[in-house]
């Protein structure tokens, strides 16, 4: 059988990636159904359950959300042991929970990178848009499974929350084995020195159906661009440590703390506007609107479909609008208290936003050499986002109730100056040309925008001069 090729090719590996990107999804949205389980709670001491007749079944009290919220936010100490490469773990559920968050951030920190490198700059913010849409389908995929199986016996076996645990292993099987004919990322291909194959890939990838003269000079281009920048990258190697990017070690004018920080609080704010609570406690958010515990899941279960929709909204238009027209949109939509109408408007405002855009960010601001490290900064910011508000929110629901809501909705005002003042349009720049954008030693927007068009007048050449740490000083 001839490999894959052109859009063939492009949409497999969307399609691949996507399989990594639903069992994400799966995992994040297992344990809103997991908690509502009455022998799990009664398994892990977390409260206890009542039946209340056939028409709203077991419904569960839980008396230490503490607890509940350390086996949930675990997990995220796991994504960001995994996306750093590296842990040590042990004891019971929490050493489960830590291992697949290993494993899931491992995933996080690798996919996405993967994906923006095989994209064109035109199309990476919807090749990643597409796969998040599995993402929350992977959610939608998890919450009703477990709803369904509410309904096996009495609502109270052991099956109801140890099956969805189990489901896992389904998606990653089947993506660790369509690895096996995946293309590598022709960017790391020249990086370790295998040139030849990088052309082959992209030539592959990048085939249209006429194969000019015209096509053949862009990818020629193309990998003359990313050739010429992992030579120079590699000059400066000892700033290519998570210390020396923390610090800015070494990057000089390339800036490479200012971008390890943008994405570190570009995922915790993206968190703290509300949707991992929507994500996880989303019966709990619907029981305190008022509505009967059998309803709470209904409405849960139709807001996360809901969710999947919007998404691909973001397919259209992440890469018309831009990253920063997004990030604005959704807040919009936090002018509700804990009615179930303004939750549903939130979520979907969200998927069709922010769900993709922090997630596309660190794939795209980080210099060829520290891509994927750089990346993982991004889920070491999802991770402390994720972890301190699952953590956190049993607690407040509990003691504060929908004042919870509040609390969201005021840091989703807080981060309009954010987005504002310090991140800049990444959208339809190639991934060479974003260290112009960056050279400016201004952290603000318009400096920064003012500087990369000086260097564009001035004749910079992306190709050659933008990764010098002495960048545009003469």
């Amino acid at each position: 059988m001839a490999p894959l090729e052109g859009k063939r090719l492009y949409y497999t590996i969307n399609l691949v990636a996507g399989l990594a990107i639903f069992f994400f999804g799966y995992d994040q949205g297992m344990m809103g159904g997991v908690n509502t389980s009455p022998d799990y709670v009664k398994t892990m001491g977390l409260g206890y359950s009542t039946y209340e007749g056939p028409s709203q079944g077991y419904v569960v009290t839980i008396t230490n959300p503490t607890r509940q919220g350390g086996i949930v936010s675990i997990y995220y100490f796991g994504t960001l042991i995994g996306c750093l490469m590296g842990g040590v773990i042990g004891d019971r559920m929490l050493c489960a929970r830590v291992i697949n968050g290993i494993g899931t951030g491992h995933l996080n920190a690798i996919v996405p990178v993967w994906s923006a490198e095989v994209a064109t700059h035109t199309s990476r913010g919807a090749f990643i848009a597409m796969e998040f849409t599995l993402n929350i389908f992977g959610v939608v995929v998890a919450y009703w499974l477990e709803f369904g199986l509410g309904f096996v016996g009495d609502g109270s076996t052991q099956v109801r929350w140890r099956f969805p645990i189990a489901f896992q292993i389904i998606p990653i099987v089947s993506f660790m084995i369509a690895l096996l004919w995946m293309p590598e990322s022709p960017r790391w291909l020249v990086k370790a020195g295998r040139v030849k194959e990088a052309e082959e890939i992209l030539r592959r990838i990048r085939a249209t159906k006429s194969n000019d003269a015209e096509s053949d000079a862009r990818i020629e281009h193309e990998l003359n661009d990313i050739t010429e920048v992992a030579v120079l990258e590699k000059k400066h190697a000892r700033r290519n440590s998570y210390w020396s990017m923390f610090w800015g070690i070494g990057s000089g004018d390339l800036h490479i703390a200012r971008r390890v920080q943008l994405s570190i609080w570009l995922q915790i704010v993206q968190e703290w506007v509300g949707i991992a609570a929507i994500t996880v406690y989303a019966p709990t958010i619907f029981a305190e609107a008022g509505y009967s515990p059998r309803k709470s899941q209904w409405l849960s279960g139709l807001n996360d479909i809901t969710y999947m929709l919007s998404t691909l909204v973001a397919v259209v238009t992440i890469d018309r609008w831009g990253r920063r027209v997004g990030l604005w949109w959704e807040r919009a939509s936090e002018y509700g208290g804990a009615s179930a109408f303004f939750i549903f408007v939130y979520t979907a405002v969200f998927g069709a936003t922010w769900l993709t855009i922090p997630w596309v960010y660190p794939t795209e601001t980080f210099p060829l050499e520290v891509r994927a490290k750089g990346n993982a900064w991004g889920v070491v910011g999802w991770s402390i986002g994720n972890g301190w508000l699952t953590l956190l929110n049993p607690v407040m629901f509990n003691s504060i109730h929908e004042n919870t809501l509040h609390i969201f909705g005021a840091i989703n005002f807080l981060s309009i100056p954010m987005v504002w003042a310090f991140y800049p349009e990444t959208a339809n720049r190639t991934l060479e040309e974003i260290d112009l954008l960056f050279a400016s030693k201004s952290p603000f927007v318009w400096e920064e925008e003012r500087h990369f068009r000086e260097l564009k007048e001035l004749g910079v050449d992306t190709r050659e001069d933008h990764v010098s740490p002495d960048i545009g000083k003469e």
